[in-house]
C-alpha cells in the first residue's frame, strides 16, 4: 500500500475491511444524490407541506416499525448475504420508480409508496452491514474504522452527492435516481469480495424472532454501560431533534441568513465532521476515551446555550463547524464503545435497539420542538435542548468512565 492509503486504512485491517470501506464510500454518494433529488421529487408533485413532511417520515418510520426484526435477522442468518438482498431490493424499488418517471405516469402517492418501500428495505441492509465491521477487525481498531466510515458519510452524503443530485434531478427527474442504482451496483459488487467469518448463528437454528428480540433487549438491559448509553443517545436525541426541528426558521426568521445561508449552516457542520472524522485516530490514542466522552456531550450543551443566545449568522455558522467535529467525533466513539463491547451473535440486535433509541428520540423531539417553538419562539427548544442535555449530562458524568471501557465489563 501507498503511504497515503497506508494512513487512511492500516493494512493490518486486512484487505476485507478495505472493500467494505470502498463499497460504503460509494454507497454514500449515490444516498447523497438521493438526499437532494428525493425532497426535489416530492417538492415537483405537491406544494402541501402535510405531504412533504409524510414523505421525510415514511423514510424513517421503517426503522421504529420494522429496527428490531432486522437487528434479529441480521443476527439470524448471513450478514453479507442480507445486505446484498437489501440493497438489491432498493435497486429493484429504484427501476420502478425510474420507468414510472421516464413514462411520465408518476404522482404524489407512487412517490410516497417508493419512499416507504426503500426505508424498509434500507432498515434491513444498514443494520446487517453494520454488523459485519466487527467481524472483520480487532477491537482495538474499530474506532478507526469507524471514523473511516463516517468520513465516507461526510464526503459522500453530505458535501458532494447532494450537489451532484441537484443537477442530475434538473438534467431530468430520473437520473438522479438511474445513477443512485449505478452506485449500489457497484457497492455490491465490492461486499461480494468480503470473506466474513462463519456466522455465530447458522441459518438452520431453530428459533423465533421474538425470542432472539427479547434476547437481545435482554442482554442490553442486563448490561450496564451499555444500557446506559442507549439511555443517553435516546434523550440527547430528543433534546437534539428539538432544536433541529425548527433549524430551518431559526436560520431564515432569527439569523436573517436566507436560503442560501441556511445551506451553509449545513456544510460547516459536514466540514467540521469531517476534521472530526480525520483526527479521530489521533484523538483516541493521545486522550483517555472518558474524557472524549465528557468533552463531546460537553460541547453538545454548550452548543444548544450559544445558538440559543447568538443573532449573528456568522457566529452561527462557526458553531456549526465545532457542532460538525464533535459530533461525528461522539458518533464514532460511541459506536466504537457498543460495538467493542457487544458479543458477536447480538450485534445485529443490540445495534437495532440503538436504532430505535435513535429515531424515536428524533421523532418525540421534532414533535416536541415544533410545540415549544409555536408557543415560546424560535430560540425556544433550543434552550430545551441546553437544559435537557445539561441535566442529563450531570446525572450521566460519573457513569461515562465505566461506559466508555464497556467491553470490559462483558468479560
Amino acid at each position: 500500500m501507498s503511504r497515503i492509503g497506508e494512513a487512511v486504512v492500516p493494512a493490518r485491517m486486512g484487505p476485507d475491511f478495505r472493500w467494505l470501506l470502498a463499497s460504503s464510500w460509494i454507497g454514500q454518494i449515490g444516498d447523497g444524490i438521493a438526499l437532494a433529488a428525493g425532497p426535489l421529487l416530492v417538492a415537483s408533485q405537491t406544494r402541501n407541506a402535510v405531504l412533504v413532511g409524510l414523505a421525510a417520515a415514511l423514510q424513517r418510520v421503517p426503522t421504529l416499525l420494522f429496527g428490531l426484526i432486522a437487528g434479529a435477522v441480521a443476527d439470524r442468518h448471513d450478514r453479507k448475504r442480507l445486505v446484498v438482498l437489501g440493497n438489491a431490493a432498493r435497486m429493484a424499488v429504484l427501476g420502478v420508480l425510474v420507468t414510472t418517471l421516464s413514462t411520465g405516469h408518476v404522482n404524489i402517492a407512487v412517490v410516497l409508496a417508493a419512499m416507504f418501500a426503500l426505508g424498509c428495505a434500507e432498515t434491513f441492509a444498514d443494520t446487517a452491514f453494520g454488523t459485519i465491521m466487527p467481524m472483520l477487525v480487532a477491537k482495538e481498531d474499530l474506532g478507526l474504522g469507524q471514523s473511516r466510515l463516517m468520513a465516507g458519510f461526510l464526503t459522500g452524503n453530505q458535501l458532494v452527492g447532494p450537489p451532484v443530485g441537484g443537477f442530475l434531478f434538473a438534467a431530468g427527474m430520473a437520473w438522479p435516481f438511474v445513477v443512485q442504482s449505478i452506485t449500489m451496483l457497484l457497492g455490491l459488487i465490492l461486499i461480494v469480495r468480503i470473506a466474513t467469518p462463519t456466522h455465530a448463528r447458522p441459518d438452520r437454528e431453530p428459533t423465533h424472532v421474538r425470542r432472539d428480540i427479547a434476547e437481545g433487549v435482554g442482554w442490553l438491559l442486563g448490561h450496564a454501560a451499555v444500557r446506559t448509553l442507549a439511555l443517553v443517545i435516546f434523550v440527547f436525541n430528543v433534546t437534539w431533534g428539538a432544536a433541529w426541528s425548527v433549524l430551518v426558521l431559526y436560520s431564515l426568521e432569527h439569523l436573517h441568513l436566507g436560503e442560501v445561508g441556511f445551506g451553509l449552516l449545513t456544510t460547516a457542520a459536514a466540514v467540521g465532521g469531517i476534521a472530526g472524522t480525520t483526527s479521530y485516530g489521533w484523538l483516541e490514542r493521545r486522550f483517555p476515551l472518558a474524557g472524549l466522552m465528557r468533552t463531546c456531550l460537553t460541547l453538545e450543551v454548550l452548543t444548544h446555550l450559544a445558538l440559543a443566545l447568538t443573532t449573528s449568522g456568522a457566529v452561527a455558522i462557526g458553531i456549526m463547524v465545532v457542532f460538525g467535529a464533535y459530533a461525528f467525533v461522539w458518533g464514532t466513539l460511541s459506536n466504537a464503545v457498543r460495538q467493542r463491547a457487544v458479543p458477536t451473535e447480538f450485534q445485529g440486535r443490540v445495534s437495532s435497539v440503538y436504532l430505535v433509541a435513535v429515531f424515536a428520540g428524533l421523532v418525540v423531539g421534532q414533535l416536541l420542538g415544533g410545540v415549544i417553538a409555536e408557543e415560546w419562539g424560535l430560540t425556544a427548544p433550543f434552550w430545551f435542548a441546553a437544559v435537557g442535555s445539561g441535566l442529563t449530562l450531570l446525572l450521566v458524568w460519573r457513569h461515562l468512565g465505566h461506559i466508555a471501557h464497556a467491553d470490559a465489563a462483558s468479560g
